[in-house]
């Protein structure tokens, strides 16, 4: 298929202090969008300029959340050159999402190349400042003006692009978690592993709780017996207990992070002794009440590495590494961004050529 594109007549003023340019805050002045039609399948691929979107009041997304979505990043690299961080992978995890919620899947090759085509477009936008990039977000919903639980038959993709920095006001210093233990987010069977809006929604009031008790985020315990640790709210979680990392293994209620894969194959090529398996907070907190606990730090796209300095699991606060960022998080925080912005080789084979 080939991609019409009409540009903006009326380009938007860019940010001025891109130290101050947060996250998910400006967006860029032309968006992607394509077509599903049953009998007709993906088709009217085009990149036209950022603007609403015209649904119908009764569009079944907004009814029944048929919606999936991804996250990546293009990078500016220190030559000049642009960059996407293995957007092969997030597209694959697209169509499993896509696959659980009954929307057609795409065609993944395609749905790079409109990436590209996209962020060529607006490149002038990418931010060169230190820990600046473009955040991509693609996603798709159903707009059947349908009042009626099915799957639905006329959807959207569409990616829209935004200058960002940190996605926590913390940055790169340690983080506070709160350990939920009311609130359920996901369970086996149901839709933890995929990226869809009503993961967030189910998120949303124990994350306005912990906010009130001056915590970031919200550490998420499995839905059956409230003590199998699973995932923070926007990012996958690793231990550093005696010398060893482990992370929850992906049971099909954690979502299968791209970053967390990222950091696993680094980790590996180190030799640092790594378990994918499950963890309880009980043992955590042994770990900590032992001396044992080293370091805790989260990883996702928005935040690469984001190290944990305080977990909150009912009365019981356990301080790690006293509030400092540790050497392994830093070392791994080095090498993700050292690639994606071009620092050091990738040789891995993460990174596609925008030029």
């Amino acid at each position: 298929m080939n991609i019409s594109i009409t540009r903006t007549t009326t380009p938007k003023a860019k940010p001025a202090d891109q130290s101050k340019l947060g996250f998910g805050l400006y967006y860029t002045d032309h968006m992607f969008l394509m077509n599903y039609d049953e009998g007709l399948g993906w088709h009217d691929p085009r990149i036209v300029p950022y603007g609403p979107i015209s649904l119908d009041p009764a569009a079944m997304c907004l009814h029944y959340g048929q919606e999936v979505f991804e996250g990546l990043k293009a990078y500016r690299q220190e030559n000049g050159d642009i960059k996407l961080f293995r957007p092969d992978r997030n597209y694959a995890r697209l169509n499993l999402s896509n696959d659980r919620l009954c929307i057609p899947p795409i065609d993944e090759a395609f749905a790079i190349e409109a990436t590209k085509e996209l962020v060529k477009v607006d490149a002038d936008w990418i931010p060169t400042a230190e820990g600046t990039s473009l955040y991509i977000r693609p996603y798709i919903f159903a707009v059947d003006a349908h009042v009626g639980v099915h799957p639905g038959k006329h959807l959207i993709f569409a990616i829209i692009l935004s200058p960002v920095g940190a996605y926590y006001p913390e940055g790169l210093n340690p983080v506070k978690i709160y350990v939920e233990s009311n609130y359920v987010r996901a369970v086996k069977g149901g839709m933890g592993f995929t990226k869809t809006g009503g993961n967030y929604a189910s998120s949303l009031k124990a994350q306005a709780e912990a906010e009130k008790l001056g915590y970031t985020q919200v550490l998420w315990l499995d839905g059956v017996e409230r003590r199998y640790i699973e995932e923070v709210g926007t990012m996958n979680v690793f231990f550093k207990i005696g010398g060893k990392v482990i992370t929850p293994a992906l049971q099909g209620s954690i979502l299968g992070g791209v970053t967390r894969m990222s950091c696993i194959d680094i980790l590996n090529s180190w030799g640092v002794p790594l378990e994918e398996r499950a963890i309880t907070i009980q043992e955590v907190a042994a770990a900590a009440d032992a001396g044992t606990l080293e370091e805790v730090f989260g990883s996702g796209t928005a935040a690469v590495i984001s190290p944990v300095g305080e977990l909150r699991w009912g009365d019981k606060v356990i301080r790690i590494n006293n509030g400092q960022i540790g050497a392994l998080s830093q070392k791994l925080y080095d090498a993700l961004t050292g690639i994606q912005w071009g620092k050091i080789p990738d040789t891995f084979g993460w990174t596609f050529d925008i030029n």
